[in-house]
């Protein structure tokens, strides 16, 4: 890795705060006048020189001032970037605007994506709390037509998970309310192995449920994350990074593939700590489809119980700083939430 020295650092950390502020390559000259530097216009241009050198920064059109590679804003965000907290009056609308929601994660979810989004001005990601060990809470069984049966089922931690059952007879809802509750008695904070270690109980109704709950289990085990919340797309539909790509490449097919997406996640904020950030910048030589695209993101939720995932996608070109506190902030009180709500 390349040494820079401290005028080079300030040199890079100005060239990423003009361009982010102009969408414009930044020239030696406009870093002089703007931040009123003490250095002559030729020192500058020969750091910008020595930076572009080292990968740091690139020219893209002849005479034309510096922009950030990936390498560049790849520094500055290890090295360069300060832990900047939000203005309280920021904290304290985005704050308001949660305990101002009603409780539950199906309002949460979504205000979260909507507050990550209007913050950031980019694209907000956001999936629901998912259990890391998936156990039984609770069961409803709810007549509809017929012998068919809508059974609902609450994880621990708050997941909810509906099967239609075909009986073979029809089930009135008594029938069924005294079937939940002997399931329920059966289940009760049980988690997956244990329910398949259960005997046959020789009632046929209570083996079905048992069956489909069974299923449901090993399906919600094998998921990566939660259900899947976004917001924001309007605001970076017009970014050439976006416009630009073969849609068979577009940054936005990590949205539209929930494989990409739980692909990142697990080998990326996955194997962080609840409330640790990571960004992504580029891809990082992983992912084709977010080349000129970071991706922010964090985890939310209670260790070893509980977690899911939130954060931004957008241009490299976007405020790290602020965005960064921004969606460790979100994280902070979505975890909060999931706390005092989602665990008995």
């Amino acid at each position: 890795m390349n040494q820079l020295s401290d005028r080079q650092k300030i040199i890079l950390s100005l060239v990423v705060h003009e361009h982010t502020r102009t969408a414009q390559p930044v020239a030696s000259k406009s870093l002089i006048n703007e931040y009123n530097l003490k250095i002559s216009s030729a020192t500058v241009r020969n750091e910008m020189n020595a930076l572009e050198e080292m990968g740091f920064l690139r020219q893209p059109h002849t005479s034309a001032g510096r922009v950030p590679t990936e390498e560049g804003y790849r520094f500055f965000v290890s090295n360069l970037v300060q832990h900047t907290s939000l203005p309280s009056a920021t904290r304290n609308t985005i704050a308001h605007q949660f305990y101002q929601a009603r409780r539950g994660l199906e309002h949460w979810l979504p205000l979260a994506a909507s507050v990550l989004a209007n913050q950031s001005q980019a694209v907000s990601i956001v999936t629901a709390p998912h259990s890391q060990k998936v156990t039984f809470k609770h069961l409803e069984l709810i007549a509809t037509r017929g012998s068919q049966v809508l059974m609902v089922l609450v994880l621990v931690g708050g997941e909810i998970q509906q099967q239609i059952l075909a009986f073979d007879t029809v089930q009135t809802q008594e029938q069924l309310s005294q079937l939940a509750t002997q399931v329920n008695q059966l289940c009760e904070n049980r988690a997956l192995e244990q329910i398949q270690s259960l005997p046959p109980t020789g009632n046929p109704a209570v083996d079905l449920v048992l069956d489909a709950i069974e299923e449901q289990l090993n399906l919600t085990n094998k998921l990566v994350t939660g259900e899947l919340y976004l917001d924001g797309l309007s605001y970076v539909l017009s970014e050439p990074v976006f416009a630009d790509y073969d849609p068979a490449n577009s940054p936005l097919r990590l949205l539209e593939e929930r494989s990409m997406l739980d692909d990142l996640i697990s080998r990326t904020v996955l194997t962080e700590d609840i409330g640790g950030v990571q960004v992504l910048i580029g891809g990082e030589g992983t992912w084709q489809e977010l080349q000129n695209t970071s991706v922010i993101l964090t985890r939310y939720g209670i260790p070893d119980q509980l977690s899911g995932t939130l954060g931004i996608l957008g241009p490299m070109r976007m405020p790290y700083g602020q965005t960064i506190s921004t969606v460790r902030y979100v994280g902070e009180l979505m975890s909060g939430f999931v706390a005092d709500n989602l665990i008995d």
